[in-house]
C-alpha cells in the first residue's frame, strides 16, 4: 500500500493566540502529527492544545475551570500513602518493562473479577506510562502507512496524533446527538470499515460525549472487524465512571472477539490519580508482545514506587471506585441541572466527566459558533468550557454538525462548581453577545 499524508485538522483551534513557527528542516512526519492534533495549520505555526489555551485563559480571567478534565482533588490518602511507603523501602529504579509481576497480577485479576476476561499476566498483560502510551504504542506496533485507522467521531486528540505518528490514513465514524444521548451512526459506521482498515479503536465510556457503547453498537463493530480481519484496540480509561444503570460492556468480552482486541484502561480516572501515569494493555500475547517491542523504546518502564500502590488499589479499592462514582453522579446531576436552567440544551452523559451542551441559544453575529463561544465566555461570564468541534477532523459532517456544541466537565470540587453555575445563570440576563 503506498503512503498516504494524514490531514485531521480541528479548524477551531485557530482561535488560539500563543504560537511558535516550526523549525525549518524539521521532518514531514512531525508536521503530520502536529497537524492531526491541531497544534499546527496550514500557516506552518505550532500552538497549545485546546486543553491549554482554555486553561491559560481561565486563569488570566479568574474564571471557574471547567474545560479541562482534570480532578481538582487528589485520590484516596491510603494508595497515595502505599506509593510513598513504596518510596522509603526502595522502590525507586527501573521495575521490570512489561510492569511488576503484583501489579500485572492485579490487573488480571481486576479484568477476570470484574468482566470474566481469564488473562495470563506473565504474557497478556503490559504496564504503560498511562493510556496514551499503551494507546499510541499499540498504533504503532499494528498500522504500517496507508493503513486506515477508524475511530469515533468527536475523538480525543491523543487518537488523531498517534494514528498520524504511524503514517496511516484516520477515518471516522460519526457520534450522532439525539434526545437521549449520543448514539452510533451504525450505517455510517459500516460504510466507513474498508478493506484498507487495519485497526477499529473503539473508546467506550467516550470522551468528549459521555456515551457508553450498548452492547448492539459494540456487537456492530465487531461484525465489520471480523469481516476485514481488522484488530480492535479499545480505550476504556472510564470503564468505572458510569451512571444511570448504563454497563461498560468490554469489547473483548464480546463473542469471538478477544482474540483481535487490545484493551486499554489505567488507573488516572479509576482513582483520580492522573499524574501518576499507571496504565496498561491487555489481550492476546502475540498482540502484547508487538506493543512491547514499541513500547520498550518509547519510556521502556516508569513510575516505579506508583506500580505496587496501585496494584493495592485494584485490589483492595472497590469501595473507593463506588464513593467516586457517586460524587461524581452528584455532581453530574447538578452540572446539568444549572446549563439546562441557564439556558443550554444537553446531552445526558452515561459515562466520563463531561457534559455536552448547545450553545446556540447564546450564538449571534458576533460570536457564531461554539469556537467563539469558549473564547467569549471566560471573559465575560468567568466560566471556562471546550468547543466540541475541537474533537473533530476538520471540515468533516461531524465537525459541521456539532459546530455550535461545547463540553463542560463536572470533575470538579463543589465549590468550583457552585461558582461556575452561579455565573452561568446570569447568561439569559447578558446583552445579546
Amino acid at each position: 500500500m503506498s503512503p498516504r499524508s494524514v490531514v485531521t485538522v480541528c479548524g477551531v483551534h485557530s482561535l488560539r493566540d500563543t504560537a511558535s513557527p516550526i523549525v525549518v528542516g524539521m521532518g514531514a512526519r512531525w508536521k503530520d502529527v502536529a497537524i492531526a492534533a491541531g497544534l499546527a495549520g496550514g500557516d506552518g505555526v505550532v500552538r497549545p492544545t485546546i486543553f491549554a489555551e482554555m486553561s491559560a485563559l481561565a486563569a488570566r480571567t479568574e474564571s471557574a475551570n471547567l474545560g479541562q478534565g482534570f480532578p481538582d482533588g487528589d485520590g484516596p490518602e491510603w494508595i497515595r500513602e502505599a506509593a510513598i511507603n513504596a518510596i522509603r523501602e526502595g522502590e525507586n529504579q527501573y521495575p521490570p518493562g512489561r510492569g511488576i509481576a503484583a501489579l500485572r497480577e492485579a490487573i488480571a485479576a481486576h479484568q477476570a473479577r470484574h468482566y470474566g476476561i481469564a488473562l495470563d499476566p506473565d504474557t497478556e498483560v503490559l504496564v504503560t506510562a498511562g493510556a496514551t502510551e499503551a494507546l499510541t504504542a499499540a498504533i504503532l506496533a499494528l498500522v504500517e502507512p496507508g493503513d486506515e485507522v477508524l475511530t469515533l467521531e468527536p475523538f480525543y486528540d491523543s487518537h488523531a496524533a498517534a494514528i498520524a505518528m504511524a503514517g496511516a490514513t484516520h477515518t471516522t465514524a460519526p457520534l450522532v446527538p439525539h434526545e437521549g444521548g449520543f448514539r452510533l451512526d451504525l450505517e455510517a459506521m459500516r460504510s466507513a470499515v474498508t478493506v484498507e482498515t487495519r485497526l477499529i479503536l473503539v473508546n467506550t465510556p467516550h470522551n468528549p460525549t459521555g456515551t457508553v457503547l450498548s452492547r448492539d453498537e459494540l456487537q456492530a463493530i465487531a461484525e465489520e472487524a471480523t469481516r476485514v480481519d481488522a484488530v480492535v484496540v479499545t480505550d476504556e480509561v472510564y470503564e468505572h465512571l458510569t451512571f444511570d444503570g448504563a454497563i461498560h460492556v468490554p469489547f473483548a468480552t464480546l463473542p469471538h472477539m478477544r482474540e483481535r482486541t487490545i484493551t486499554i484502561s489505567s488507573a488516572g480516572k479509576t482513582f483520580s490519580l492522573t499524574g501518576w501515569k499507571i496504565g496498561w494493555a491487555t489481550g492476546p500475547a502475540h498482540l502484547i508482545e508487538a506493543v512491547l517491542a514499541i513500547k520498550q523504546f518509547l519510556t521502556y518502564t516508569g513510575g516505579a514506587p506508583f506500580q505496587p500502590a496501585i496494584a493495592r488499589a485494584l485490589t483492595e479499592g472497590d469501595t473507593d471506585i463506588t464513593r467516586l462514582r457517586d460524587t461524581l453522579n452528584a455532581r453530574r446531576e447538578r452540572l446539568v441541572s444549572g446549563l439546562e436552567q441557564a439556558g443550554f440544551t444537553t446531552v445526558r452523559p452515561a459515562g466520563t466527566y463531561f457534559v455536552c451542551a448547545d450553545a446556540t441559544p447564546f450564538l449571534s453575529a458576533g460570536v457564531p459558533d461554539g469556537a467563539a463561544f469558549a473564547r467569549w465566555l471566560p471573559e465575560h461570564v468567568g466560566v471556562a468550557c471546550v468547543p466540541l468541534a475541537a474533537f473533530c477532523r476538520d471540515g468533516s459532517a461531524t465537525a459541521a454538525q456539532l459546530r455550535n456544541w461545547v463540553r463542560f466537565t463536572f470533575v470538579k470540587d463543589d465549590a468550583t462548581l457552585a461558582t461556575a453555575l452561579e455565573r452561568l445563570a446570569r447568561l439569559p440576563q447578558l446583552p445579546q453577545l
